[in-house]
């Protein structure tokens, strides 16, 4: 009988499965360890050096100015709504002035 020899090759997959395996088992005996260190005790608060802000400080400020530029864009854009009204106005006014005039002159040309 003729029998095939087969030789099992790894594959890649195998050879990585058996890489993280090892490196799995490795680790884990060394993170399970008891550590005789002792918990650290929490640092008092530091206060913040005069001109530094916390972040809700910066963001109150940036909000505030942010309100009061769109305030001033409200504002100017209103005056120059007013001053366009204005001429409107005013150029209205001559021309009715001119049709006034035009229209007594020819009823006194008549």
């Amino acid at each position: 009988m003729s029998e095939e020899i087969k030789t099992d090759l790894l594959s890649r997959r195998k050879v990585l499965a058996l890489l993280g395996l090892t490196t799995l088992s490795l680790t884990v005996p060394t993170v399970l360890t008891v550590s005789d260190a002792e918990a650290q005790q929490p640092t008092p608060p530091t206060a913040a050096p005069a001109g530094a802000q916390t972040g809700t400080e910066r963001r109150q400020e940036r909000r505030i100015r942010r309100t009061e530029r769109r305030q001033e864009r409200r504002t100017r854009r209103m005056e120059r709504r007013l001053t366009r009204r204005e001429g409107r106005r005013t150029r209205r006014a001559v021309r009715r002035e001119g049709r006034t005039e035009r229209r007594e002159e020819r009823r006194d040309a008549r």
